[in-house]
């Protein structure tokens, strides 16, 4: 039986996705769980596997062209078997689109006027496009089903310079904007000494089968899904009115790459012994920079980590990563003068900040989470012997 290959939703209000390579000729046999394209959101280049055994066949998207999510781009025939004729709406239940007008194709048609008059058939990335760059949209053509207009009808009109649509730093902007806006957001922060920290990283450096790659931002990603784990409400989400707890603990790693930031996720990291966590991290890491994350990176999400140690800053505070409830901020380890047993003494300290969404958590559930993380920096070793 003919399988379809859409365009996928890799991202919450992805619209669209640029189709950057395919893997695979038509024609060509293909295997279940092989590579079968890449694909550009608005935050990364991930890579897509095929989901059944066939041949490509039907391919109706060329490398370069800016799809609609859910719409059929090709299919996986058996062997012999002919291309269906799309008579159904693909997976996902959209309809499928035409792609994503690009700036050297001309527009789709208009919607009907008795739609155009209040555009009622428009995605909310659109809405807010055009009210941030000032757009009448009733100046706008949309491509979408029925003429609904999309972001991408925003970018490419003429009303404003048009944009990469994999823009990934505005895309940042805007979603950073959209959190600061309207996530009721507050702050704790707290010194903690990283004495022991500073010695468990030294120890484990000096053990044979372990080496300096095991970094801070591991053991804290490690400390952090294990105190959440006491703190059910941090690893939560707010999502349609409603808190929605999780069961797994999912950390996602701020990471800086060329073209902005992304946040690849850690899954189950609370049941990572240290060294695959740091291991996969560093995995994840390099898949980001190179601009290779696959959809399981980027999906899932429970809280977020933000270490700018290694940039010598020594505090900050960071925008939660809506709909996540909380995501902390860390700064460098740095000698201080503080009061150590009743004396001055030279201490390395590290300063963290945990940002929250006060429809999720308050101000006490967020301190005591903190007073047990700064517990389990100073005494690592309570938490990661055996992890």
């Amino acid at each position: 039986m003919a399988t379809s290959v859409v365009m996928p939703a890799l991202e919450m209000a992805q619209e669209t996705g640029r189709l950057v390579a395919w893997r695979k000729h038509e024609g060509e046999a293909v295997s279940k769980g092989e590579l079968l394209m890449d694909v550009e959101t608005d935050k990364a280049v991930v890579e897509v596997e095929a989901e059944a055994d066939g041949v490509l066949a039907g391919v109706r998207a060329r490398e370069g062209d800016v799809i609609t999510v859910g719409q059929t781009i090709a299919w996986i025939v058996a062997p012999g078997e002919p291309v269906p004729v799309e008579d159904r709406p693909p997976r996902g239940g959209r309809q499928a689109v035409e792609p994503a007008p690009k700036a050297d194709r001309p527009s789709a048609p208009a919607a009907a006027p008795g739609a155009a008059a209040e555009r009622a058939l428009m995605s909310p990335r659109a809405r807010r496009l055009a009210a941030e760059r000032g757009i009448d949209l009733s100046d706008v053509r949309g491509s979408g089903p029925g003429g609904a207009v999309l972001a991408t009808d925003v970018v490419t009109s003429g009303a404003a310079p048009a944009e990469d649509p994999g823009d990934t730093w505005r895309v940042m902007a805007e979603r950073v904007t959209a959190s600061w806006t309207t996530v009721p957001q507050f702050f704790v922060a707290r010194d903690v000494d990283a004495d022991a920290l500073v010695d468990w990283r030294k120890r484990l450096a000096a053990e044979a089968e372990v080496t300096a790659e095991i970094t801070y931002t591991d053991l804290l990603v490690a400390l952090v899904a294990r105190s959440l784990r006491r703190h059910p409400r941090l690893n939560a989400r707010w999502i349609d009115g409603t808190i929605r707890h999780h069961d797994e603990i999912n950390i996602g790693v701020a990471t800086a790459v060329e073209r902005g930031l992304v946040v690849p996720v850690l899954h189950g990291a609370d049941r990572l012994p240290l060294r695959e966590l740091a291991a996969r991290r560093q995995a994840l890491v390099e898949r980001a920079r190179a601009g290779r994350l696959r959809p399981a990176d980027l999906v899932g999400g429970t809280f977020t980590i933000s270490n700018l140690g290694m940039y010598h800053v020594h505090a900050f505070t960071a925008i939660v990563n809506a709909p996540q409830a909380a995501i902390l901020a860390v700064g460098r380890i740095a000698d201080r003068v503080v009061a150590h047993e009743g004396r001055p003494a030279v201490r390395p300290q590290m300063s963290v900040t945990l940002s929250c969404d006060h429809r999720v958590v308050d101000g006490a559930r967020a301190a005591a989470f903190l007073a047990d993380l700064a517990s389990a920096i100073e005494h690592p070793e309570s938490v990661l012997i055996g992890a």
